[in-house]
């Protein structure tokens, strides 16, 4: 009966390895290897050999295996397309596949089920150009139904910006239900500052890095955000002659 707690709590803790929620460090990969290891524990138990188990130690080791390319030799957080994807980590890419394919016993599709497949979609694609966009948005389609929060909202109108252009993804940001509730969280600003940068509308995207600086408490993101800032504060002043 406490399974799906333990599951989330397993979940938590690799979340916070994978993306800390503050200080100096985004990453604490002793955190990520500690919620495989009684990922893999609870796999071996009667009680957890189920599929949605199969698929959150999917999810875990499909992106932990993108840790050593997160940051660059400085400690600075790289986005997804400017990674090295021959650092990822193949051998843990392919057991997680593994994972996946166990997870699909049974009927229940789960939300672990659904983000260990968006996952696999970025593990498999060759480049960041070749990712499989329009798959990522179904299965983001799906788990909404499941998670109909504001964060997944706003993580689906990124990837509809990838499939439709980033006018079609600001207004998906725009059709988010409540998503006043996401103007403390500095990705709101910080998907948006992207999407108006793409637009060269780089006054308004300077403004919204300069938000979201604000608003995060981890360094490297800090330092992004504000390289991001600082090149649309340029732009914006080329622009203007």
């Amino acid at each position: 009966g406490r399974l799906e707690a333990v599951e989330q709590t397993l979940y938590l803790l690799f979340n916070e390895g994978y993306k800390a929620s503050g200080g100096d460090r985004l990453v604490r990969e002793e955190l990520c290897t500690e919620a495989i290891r009684l990922a893999e524990m609870l796999l071996e138990h009667p009680a957890g050999d189920r599929p949605r188990t199969h698929a959150l130690l999917a999810l875990m080791l499909l992106n932990a295996a993108r840790l050593p390319a997160r940051l660059d030799a400085e400690g600075n957080i790289l986005r997804l397309k400017d990674q090295n994807r021959a650092l990822w980590d193949w051998s843990m890419i392919a057991r997680g596949l593994r994972h996946l394919g166990e997870a699909a016993a049974g009927e229940e599709i789960s939300e672990y089920h659904l983000q260990a497949g968006i996952a696999a979609c970025h593990c498999t694609a060759a480049d960041f150009e070749s990712t499989d966009w329009p798959r990522i948005l179904r299965l983001y389609d799906r788990l909404a139904e499941i998670d109909g929060s504001p964060v997944v909202a706003l993580n689906r109108a990124v990837v509809v910006a990838q499939v439709a252009g980033p006018r079609a993804g600001i207004e998906a940001v725009a059709g988010i239900e409540d998503v006043d509730r996401l103007d403390s969280y500095y990705l709101l600003h910080a998907v948006l500052g992207e999407l108006e940068a793409e637009l060269g509308a780089y006054e308004s995207a300077a403004n919204r890095f300069r938000r979201a600086l604000d608003l995060t408490g981890v360094t490297s993101e800090q330092m992004l955000l504000a390289d991001r800032w600082r090149d649309c504060e340029v732009r914006c002043r080329k622009a203007c002659g």
